[in-house]
């Protein structure tokens, strides 16, 4: 399978790209690589392979969880500049038409 470059414009139009005829050979090249090393990758047998999720077997060390004070509405309302009594007073911000 490879890319024309009839395929890469047509893309790039779905995509409302730009690219000059030298950049269109370039990326038809390129696309046409990167398919080659996909097929070759497809010639591995990978039957016995099990799955991974990384690469790499890392295990993270996980902290207990540790239960902390909150603010109480009376100190964050107090950082407002404007509130009620129970709420932030903030500006309107949507307009009805």
């Amino acid at each position: 399978m490879s890319v024309t470059i009839e395929q890469v414009k047509y893309t790039a139009a779905l995509a409302r790209l730009q690219f000059s005829d030298e950049e269109l050979v370039k990326l038809s090249e390129d696309l046409n690589q990167i398919l080659k090393y996909m097929d070759k990758m497809n010639e591995i047998d990978t039957s016995d392979v099990e799955p991974l999720s990384y690469p790499v077997d890392v295990r993270k060390p996980l902290r207990e969880d540790e239960v902390l004070p909150g603010v109480t509405r009376e100190e964050a309302l107090r950082n407002a500049p404007e509130h009620d009594e129970k709420f932030f007073k903030v500006p309107k911000v949507i307009n009805q038409s």
